[in-house]
């Protein structure tokens, strides 16, 4: 069961986004702030939860192992941090995209991979511990290169505090994941009988935190549907092919080259929604409107890098050439 809801992470995404729009308040309660549990917002505390499920599955000789960098990796990586922010700002010019949403579009592109992105390397036949690695390292220097790179970038249209997103980054994303890596090592029974159901507690967070957002920007959405619709698959398209084609142009293989796809395409788009609701984000805008958009295509993002990957990896699935490498 497990597997069969892990394995149509699409499907169930857009099935979320489609009731939150017609019943937001079903999902809102997730992401308006209403709620919070010692005195954190319920929005912070899933974050939390999803990279504290992350590193429940990790050791500390996956870290150790990440000091020998393969090629593929060091790549893969590289390329994650190179390609989207600089597609999402190229993207952001091109179609002239008003603050709030140039914000928004910049901030998930310089976000790290997402979880997702590991079931969809399995099911393409790709190099699921190269993209488990990826996953793991992007998410550690994204701590860093986030808010340097949405600073670098976003700053042409609004002034990012780059200290304080670099904060927000630590409380979200290191420190649960290290502290989930911590739990492994002291109970590790305990944290292998709860893997399992790991990635369905992400699944479901996700979809929560995207509802809520899709059902609390309803109205901006309808304003700028085409825009947001076009500028979210351009990023995500772009990624995909550029993913693949520049690994292959690095002299990586074939089954490298998918799973850098797919790592480069598929971003933790939660992560960034979370990060542009949080007030002190928020705060850098001079208007509400703006600063309600800059969550926005972060959550069309996640139904878009989920549909793309999860149609490109059936594609690759049932490629039956007896040579997975033609080139090699």
């Amino acid at each position: 069961m497990l597997r069969t809801i892990t394995n149509n992470f699409a499907i169930l995404t857009l099935l979320g986004v489609g009731l939150a729009w017609f019943f937001p308040a079903g999902f809102t309660w997730m992401t308006d702030g209403s709620i919070r549990v010692a005195g954190q917002p319920l929005l912070s505390l899933a974050l939390g939860t999803i990279m504290l499920a992350m590193g429940l599955t990790l050791t500390f000789d996956d870290y150790r192992s990440l000091a020998a960098l393969p090629r593929a990796l060091i790549a893969g990586v590289a390329l994650q941090f190179a390609v989207m922010p600089l597609t999402g700002y190229g993207i952001a010019q091109a179609l002239g995209l008003e603050q709030g949403l140039a914000v928004g579009l910049i901030l998930v592109a310089c976000c790290p991979g997402g979880t997702a992105s590991n079931v969809v390397a399995f099911l393409a036949r790709g190099n699921v511990a190269l993209s488990v690695a990826m996953t793991m390292a992007s998410t550690l220097a994204a701590v860093v290169l986030t808010p340097l790179l949405t600073g670098w970038l976003a700053g042409a249209y609004v002034e990012i505090d780059r200290a304080n997103l670099l904060v927000n980054m630590i409380g979200i994303v290191l420190v649960p994941v290290v502290a989930g890596t911590l739990l492994n090592r002291l109970f590790p029974r305990a944290a292998q009988a709860v893997s399992a159901g790991l990635p369905l507690v992400a699944i479901v967070l996700v979809i929560l935190i995207v509802g809520g957002i899709v059902g609390g920007a309803k109205a901006q959405i309808a304003q700028h549907a085409g825009t947001l619709l076009l500028a979210t698959f351009l990023l995500h398209a772009c990624g995909f092919a550029l993913g693949y084609v520049l690994a292959r142009m690095l002299g990586l293989g074939e089954v490298e080259a998918r799973t850098i796809s797919i790592e480069v395409g598929m971003q933790n788009s939660g992560l960034g929604s979370g990060l542009a609701k949080t007030s002190a984000f928020a705060a850098q805008f001079a208007s509400l409107q703006q600063a309600t958009l800059a969550p926005v295509p972060a959550a069309i993002s996640a139904v878009w890098h989920v549909l793309i990957g999860s149609l490109l990896a059936g594609w690759w699935r049932r490629d039956q050439t007896n040579d997975p490498d033609p080139l090699g």
